[in-house]
């Protein structure tokens, strides 16, 4: 079949879901992808990177086994077999969307898909065939890729991104890690904790996770500190000198002036994500971009009728749970539904280094420039009693209430297992629930959850356990 009601080229986690979402509302779908399905988060980034974390802190649990009463000996690193395991679970949840895939009887056309006028997608295979396929509705989902800093090019051997940092034959002695994001604070965690000396370069003067609420980044940097990774701030890598055995990393504090050099064996560069949006048509069709970045309305239609656009490709943040909703968004809206539009201040971010960070919401210096008068209340895992047994006591839940409505405004979470604990603010300001709410809804005890409440309360002075 060559015709389709739909067809969405790439199958991360905004094509996928497009796709399987489509279907059930009656549509006749294909998806076209290249490499493999799920797409960068669930082969590169998203579901295998958490599966190395989970193999640096289980190694972690073993290496302070006799802070809970276990005697452990001659515990060790097996790195490949680490990235082995990471490799397995990304294999299996693949053939996991291809079981889905035929569930729902969607039609994989496999190979680069480019955009042709009228309405067409010309499909070239891994042997060269070409081959033009037609739909009413075609969904541009090609993700995004590592950002290349013109100091810091990607050679795949030395200078390497975060594809290769997952799949490296050995481990690094020493490391440098150039931006200290999700991606840079994460796999500074993973090599740390198995043994490579990590140094983190940060551009921006705030340091760890520079996009988080300023308490969150001083918090985590003290963690890091006492863990033993050196993080430069508000420093720029010039240049790399790669022509020996391992690196020289040229660095410039951006405040002196002062140049450092730093030796290391790799460099990974985490500076971010940059759309996938050359070569697949876009010009040819006239669609719309600002520098590389399809512009789109609230339901995602490009400016050319029938073409559609969501994820990495469009503007918002470059997440998974954000590619997903604004493709079930975009297919509601074509199968006819009246779909709410995405609210963009109300997607949660997750960091799954150690401690976990999770946030939703204004951070405390943006609701205070919005013009909000602020109740702030902290609760710090220090005097939770789950995270006392659990041994976890690191970190604080942090929220932000309008002092003249009550409004739940944000909040800000550093600490074990925080990422599972912050889909209940997210929810509790989908709903539009207040301050006083929050804390009259009883938390289970002992629960790390039930610092979320407690934070609340001292939001309002009425904290019980502090």
């Amino acid at each position: 079949m060559d015709k389709f009601d739909l067809i969405v080229i790439g199958s991360g986690p905004g094509g996928y879901v497009a796709a399987i979402r489509a279907s059930q509302l009656g549509m006749n779908v294909a998806v076209v992808e290249r490499e493999s399905v799920g797409g960068i988060c669930l082969n590169w980034g998203c579901i295998p990177t958490k599966a190395l974390l989970k193999s640096a802190q289980v190694f972690e649990y073993i290496s302070h086994a006799s802070d809970y009463g276990v005697q452990v000996s001659d515990a060790k690193v097996d790195f490949k077999s680490m990235i082995s395991r990471s490799r397995g679970v990304a294999d299996g949840m693949s053939k996991g969307i291809n079981f889905l895939f035929r569930k729902n009887k969607i039609t994989v056309l496999e190979g680069n898909g480019v955009l042709a006028r009228g309405k067409k997608v010309e499909v070239t295979d891994a042997k060269g065939n070409k081959k033009e396929y037609s739909a009413e509705h075609i969904i541009i989902a090609t993700g995004g890729r590592a950002k290349e800093l013109p100091s810091l090019p990607i050679d795949g051997k030395k200078i390497i991104e975060y594809r290769k940092a997952m799949s490296l034959e050995q481990q690094p002695a020493k490391m440098v890690v150039v931006g200290a994001g999700a991606i840079g604070v994460e796999f500074a965690y993973f090599y740390h904790s198995i043994g490579t000396q990590v140094t983190i370069v940060e551009f921006l003067e705030q340091g760890l996770v520079p996009r988080e609420d300023a308490d969150i980044s001083k918090e985590l940097g003290k963690v890091y500190k006492k863990k033993g990774i050196e993080v430069l701030a508000n420093t720029s890598v010039e240049s790399v000198d790669t022509k020996g055995k391992g690196c020289k990393v040229i660095a410039k504090d951006r405040k002196t002036g002062k140049t450092s050099e730093i030796e290391c064996d790799i460099v990974l560069s985490a500076a971010g994500v940059t759309p996938n949006t050359e070569n697949i048509g876009l010009e040819t069709l006239g669609i719309k971009t600002d520098r590389g970045v399809i512009q789109v309305d609230e339901y995602y239609r490009t400016n050319v009728p029938g073409i559609y656009a969501i994820g990495d490709v469009v503007p918002g943040p470059a997440l998974a749970h954000v590619a997903s909703a604004e493709g079930i968004i975009c297919v509601e809206k074509i199968a006819g539904q009246n779909p709410q539009p995405l609210d963009y201040n109300n997607i949660p971010s997750c960091t799954y280094c150690s401690p976990e960070v999770a946030s939703v919401g204004y951070t405390e210096q943006a609701a205070r420039d919005a013009g909000y008068e602020l109740k702030v209340g902290k609760f710090p895992f220090s005097a939770s009693g789950k995270a006392s047994a659990a041994g976890a006591k690191e970190g604080f839940v942090k929220v932000i209430f309008d002092a003249k409505y009550g409004e739940f405004l944000g909040a800000h979470l550093i600490g074990f297992n925080v990422t599972e604990m912050i889909a209940e603010v997210v929810t509790a300001r989908k709903l539009e629930t207040t301050g006083h709410e929050i804390i009259k809804a009883v938390h289970p005890h002992p629960t790390m959850s039930e610092a979320i409440m407690e934070a609340a309360a001292a939001a309002y002075g009425e904290v019980i356990h502090l």
